[in-house]
Parts: structure tokens; C-alpha cells; sequence
């Protein structure tokens, strides 16, 4: 990531050990192996491996994920070392990819033994590999592609960027600088409900998949053992029966009405932003705050608009909901 935002700007990184060749080809090759999962979750064996067209997009699917393995193989290993070199009890770098080496060694800190081996053991460079490429995929295009579609309704409704960037202002202008923590962040109530209604019309992740352990029953239909039920997140999150007037953009339905969303998230399940149950995105709360400080740093600093405000938002669909061009004007605020 520092290696991509060496290119982006002009202050520069100086820490050569987070340096990764052609960080661009890395971060397009993230983008590329989330949505072409979609030909093994839609696409027969036999379609895979005999249609032409969709025959040559798993094998270039298959090839960037190899080389997505080589790339974040390499920084394991390199890491690893580099932390075998260190003397046990000297401090480490504090950072994702050292906690999940060190994780259920000696260096751990944290290292509680449970009594099961499956658990208790340290991770192996496959199953870290696995946790890294799960972290660059679920947290950074969802995060960014949700941020521009904000950008685009709170630019397009200007009594909400009003609100919103009141809110702001009553929270940060009365400090001395920009200094953005935990406990302020979650005092934007209005930012959290812009967050969850955009979330509402336009969730990043279109469909989720439920695979049947046991036969059920599901409005009067039953579905076997081994039946992988896809959900439409985007139909649910515009349905009639679940949302009042679900075509409209309207914070308010969010705001300062906890109760309404614990119900829609937590009973109903109408609110899929990031799934639901046992399987709902561990990183659910790392994403708010992320977006909450965006909202801070970029409402709060500059005054954004759009370049046509009668442009239609520019949306492309696969795997994941994207934003395909958002044109905007910034310039500080005075």
C-alpha cells in the first residue's frame, strides 16, 4: 500500500521494506481476483472448461491469482525473516502482517493455549496468505467504491451536505487542528445514517450466497442439503415491504433511530450491508470508522461538488458494485 501511494503522491514513503514491484499491476490485480470468482460461483466445471470465452477469463483469473500467491508469498517470507533476526523480546513493528506471523508463538503476547491444536498452533504462510488477500479484498475496493457513491449523494442533495457538514463542524471546527478520534467519530450521527442509506440504494456486495447444511424450509419452498441459496441484497435493500418509499434517498430514515436499524440489521435482516449471522463482515466496524473519516477529512477541509450535476451516477455491477467515474470540483473551504 505505501508502494501505491508512493505513486499517487508527492510525499513519499521512505520505508523500503513496504516496497512491492509495480504496486499498480498489485492493486489491479486485487480488483481483478474479486470479480473473477463470479465464473466458479456461476459457472459449471463444464462451462469453465470448455466455453471458449469463459474457458479464457478462469484461465487469466487463474494466472493473476498465482500471481497475487507469488507477490504476498514473497512478503511472508521476507517478514518472517526479518522477525527471525530480532531478538526474542525486543519490540516488533506493530502491523496486520506481524501479528499473524507471530501469532500463538513465543512472541506473542497475547498467546492464551485453549487445549486445541487446531487453534492453539501458529498460522502457516498458506493460511496468512489467505488472511492478507481476505483483508485487500474486503477492505479496500468496498470501502473506497462506498466512499464515492456518499461523494455523489451528499453532493447531490444539498440540504444533506448541509446537515451533514454542520454536524461536522459542530464536533471539529472548535479544535485546533483536524485531530480525528474514536470517541468524536462516533458522534456523527448524521454521517453514520449518510452511510447506511447510500449502503441501502447501492451495496457493494449485490448477492450474498447461504450454503444448506440441513434440508429447510424457506417461504414454503425446501432446499436440500448441499443447495447453495443466493440472496439478492440489492432487491431486499429496495423492497416495498421492508422500506417506505425505498426509491428515494433519505437519511433520516436512519437518523437518530437506533432501534429502527438494530431491527432492520439484526431481526429482519433488511439491511445487508455487510451480510448477517455467524457470517457478517468481521470488519465491519474498521469500515464505518474508515468512512467516517473520510466524510471528516474531506467535508470538513474542502468544499466538494459536482462537475455535471445532472449526471447519472456511472455504475458497474459483477462481483461487487463499482463506481465507473465520479467528476467533482475541490477547493478549500473558507
Amino acid at each position: 500500500m505505501a508502494s501505491y501511494y508512493n505513486i499517487l503522491s508527492n510525499k513519499k514513503v521512505k520505508n523500503s521494506n513496504t516496497a512491492i514491484e509495480d504496486p499498480e499491476r498489485f492493486i489491479q490485480g486485487i480488483k481483478n481476483h474479486l470479480s473473477g470468482f463470479t465464473y466458479f460461483l456461476y459457472f459449471s466445471p463444464f462451462l469453465r472448461h470448455h466455453i471458449p470465452f469463459i474457458k479464457d477469463q478462469v484461465k487469466a483469473t487463474l494466472k493473476n491469482r498465482d500471481y497475487l500467491f507469488k507477490i504476498l508469498d514473497l512478503i511472508i517470507k521476507k517478514r518472517r525473516k526479518e522477525i527471525e533476526e530480532i531478538p526474542v523480546g525486543d519490540e516488533l513493528r506493530n502491523d496486520m502482517l506481524t501479528s499473524l506471523i507471530v501469532t500463538n508463538t513465543v512472541r506473542d503476547i497475547n498467546r492464551t493455549n485453549i487445549g486445541i491444536d487446531n487453534i492453539s498452533r501458529p498460522m502457516t504462510d498458506d493460511e496468512i496468505r489467505a488472511n492478507l488477500l481476505d483483508s485487500f479484498q474486503g477492505g479496500i475496493d468496498t470501502t473506497a467504491n462506498t466512499f464515492s457513491f456518499i461523494v455523489y449523494y451528499v453532493c447531490k442533495h444539498h440540504h444533506v451536505k448541509k446537515k451533514k457538514i454542520d454536524e461536522i463542524d459542530s464536533i471539529f471546527l472548535s479544535k485546533t487542528s483536524l485531530h480525528l478520534n474514536y470517541d468524536d467519530l462516533l458522534k456523527l450521527e448524521y454521517c453514520d445514517a449518510i452511510i447506511n442509506e447510500v449502503s441501502r440504494l447501492h451495496p457493494i456486495v449485490i448477492e450474498l450466497q447461504r450454503y444448506v447444511k440441513n434440508p429447510c424450509e424457506i417461504a414454503g419452498h425446501r432446499f436440500e442439503t448441499g443447495t447453495v441459496i443466493h440472496i439478492n441484497t440489492n432487491g431486499i435493500h429496495t423492497h416495498k415491504d421492508y422500506w417506505t418509499n425505498p426509491e428515494i434517498f433519505d437519511p433520516n430514515r436512519f437518523y437518530k433511530n437506533k432501534k429502527n436499524l438494530n431491527n432492520k440489521v439484526r431481526n429482519k435482516f433488511s439491511l445487508l450491508t455487510f451480510g448477517g449471522g455467524l457470517r457478517i463482515c468481521p470488519g465491519r466496524r474498521l469500515a464505518i470508522i474508515e468512512l467516517l473519516s473520510l466524510m471528516v477529512i474531506l467535508f470538513g477541509k474542502y468544499d466538494v461538488e459536482l462537475v455535471d450535476m445532472n449526471a447519472l451516477l456511472k455504475v458497474k455491477s459483477k462481483a461487487t458494485t463499482t463506481c465507473g467515474e465520479l467528476p467533482i470540483k475541490i477547493k478549500l473551504r473558507k
